[in-house]
């Protein structure tokens, strides 16, 4: 006789986490702190479950994640649009920390999403030197802004794009010291810039959010990025396909790198020539 199965669901509010078991129908709530955590992962080890599903919520999840993975535990952070989505699915349209938790719960048994391994501190380091490229977007809407405002405020502006290149360039200058300083990670990103077309700030952003890259087929791995089109056809209708969901800052950055492959990568030239030529559109692969 085949041993139960346990799956989890966990809702994590910023002071509360919220549990629900299945099958048993199991709910506890616990403090989103240490104590807390610590008599979550007690019980859970006592369950051995076969899959816990927590939300991304923002950061707040990260320590009871990291947790449960340190114990060994078998852990899944899902799309919040994709567990609520579910939800309505099964008919509850209601939303509280409490159904949340059991929605997650059942999502874990039915669906039963993939267990993303837990990166390690110099992964977190570089995922965070990464998002710090925000700086991006806030100096091109002041190069935006300077053009039209008054005389009185553009050397204001002026020196506030000059802070954020020199910021830039030094976040730049602490990504390169802190890959070159990993063999692993300096091998990994070379292999993808020779790709003709693959840039810098594309290696960094497969390396750091599509760990995935290499251990997955190129069907789901275009389905998790959210570049897979789907079919939108009922009846007799066959409706455009598009692509959306996945992960966006991915599937963005992946879009701005092929601008450039498909006029210096040979063969993703000719490929994008042969499309274009067949009366694809522009951004349809």
């Amino acid at each position: 006789m085949s041993a139960p199965q346990f799956f989890v669901g966990i809702d994590v509010a910023k002071a509360q986490l919220d549990i629900a078991l299945r099958p048993t129908g199991e709910r506890r709530a616990v403090a989103n702190d240490e104590p807390g955590i610590a008599a979550l992962v007690a019980r859970l080890q006592a369950v051995q479950p076969t899959l816990i599903v927590l939300e991304a919520t923002g950061g707040s999840q990260w320590a009871v994640v990291a947790a449960l993975a340190a114990a060994g535990l078998p852990v899944a952070v899902v799309n919040p649009r994709q567990t609520r989505d579910f939800a309505k699915a099964t008919g509850q349209l209601a939303k509280t920390d409490a159904l949340d938790a059991r929605a997650l719960a059942h999502c874990a048994e039915a669906v039963r999403p993939l267990p993303r391994p837990l990166p390690d501190a110099q992964a977190d380091e570089l995922r965070a030197l990464l998002a710090r490229r925000q700086l991006v977007a806030m100096r091109t809407a002041e190069q935006n802004r300077l053009g039209s405002a008054p005389r009185r405020l553009q050397a204001d502006i002026q020196a506030h794009i000059t802070w954020l290149n020199e910021r830039l360039a030094a976040l730049d200058d602490d990504l390169d010291t802190t890959l070159r300083a990993s063999p692993v990670w300096r091998e990994r990103e070379e292999l993808l810039r020779s790709v003709p077309g693959i840039g810098p700030v594309c290696a960094r952003t497969l390396l750091l959010d599509l760990p995935e890259l290499g251990a997955l087929s190129r069907q789901r791995l275009a389905t998790l990025v959210g570049v897979a089109p789907c079919n939108r056809d009922s009846g007799t209708l066959r409706g455009t396909r598009t692509v959306w969901g996945g992960r966006a800052q991915v599937r963005t950055t992946l879009y701005m790198s092929t601008l450039v492959a498909v006029r210096y990568n040979p063969v993703l030239k000719v490929f994008y020539e042969r499309l274009r030529t067949a009366g694809k559109a522009a951004k349809v692969g």
